[in-house]
């Protein structure tokens, strides 16, 4: 087996794991949240083994930077409850 294969093989379960402790989130918002962005990460290094950097930045910029700060954002904004 090549290093790529077995690299893709265990980023997919990395993934899968992380994915299923995001659904998963009764105990804490924010590990759920965490989850999601951790899911979002390996993502984009598997874009990045699969050939396409480009794609491997904008998902590790949007889909993990940005989106896990947003929802941090409203989440705090929400415990507080503060209003427009």
């Amino acid at each position: 087996m090549s290093v790529p294969l077995i690299m893709s093989v265990l980023l997919g379960v990395a993934m899968l794991v992380l994915a299923v402790m995001a659904t998963r989130g009764r105990r804490s918002l924010g590990i759920s949240i965490l989850s999601a962005g951790l899911v979002s990460l390996l993502a984009s290094v598997m874009f990045l083994l699969l050939g396409a950097p480009d794609v491997a930045m904008t998902e590790a910029a949007i889909g993990s930077g940005l989106t896990t700060f947003l929802f941090f954002f409203v989440l705090g904004r929400v415990r507080r409850g503060e209003h427009d």
